[in-house]
């Protein structure tokens, strides 16, 4: 498994149910070989736009990602994965969408550093 693939895992459902789901790993973490991985719907209307990104039949790396549907790689459904909970690795995405969708979700967390944190008083 790396960095880009897309793998079959459990994943916990909106309902509390745990249903086998693809889901990209975006990047190993240190020191135990897990993984920050985010989940793929077909549920294409849950797009976040500017921040999700949406897979299709036509894009370059669909047949290669293994998704047998057109596809949102949803970057606010995060879960660190172990490598045992990895159930098999069914494709890969293309390079440039792997560093897109790191970059994407890098501007999201280190976006507004620069503002003062709110005080204690204001929580």
């Amino acid at each position: 498994m790396k960095e880009g693939d897309v793998i079959l895992t459990a994943l916990p459902q909106s309902n509390g149910a745990i249903k086998n789901r693809p889901a990209l790993l975006l990047r190993e973490l240190p020191p135990f070989g897990d993984y920050l991985a985010c989940g793929i719907s077909t549920q294409l209307h849950q797009a976040v736009p500017e921040f999700d990104d949406a897979i299709s039949k036509t894009d370059k790396d669909f047949e290669r990602s293994g998704l047998l549907a057109p596809s949102v790689i949803r970057l606010g459904f995060l879960a660190i994965l172990p490598s045992q909970r990895i159930l098999g690795v069914i494709g890969q995405i293309a390079p440039d969408r792997h560093a897109r969708v790191l970059r994407t979700l890098s501007s999201h967390l280190i976006a507004n550093l620069d503002e003062p944190a709110p005080s204690e008083g204001t929580r």
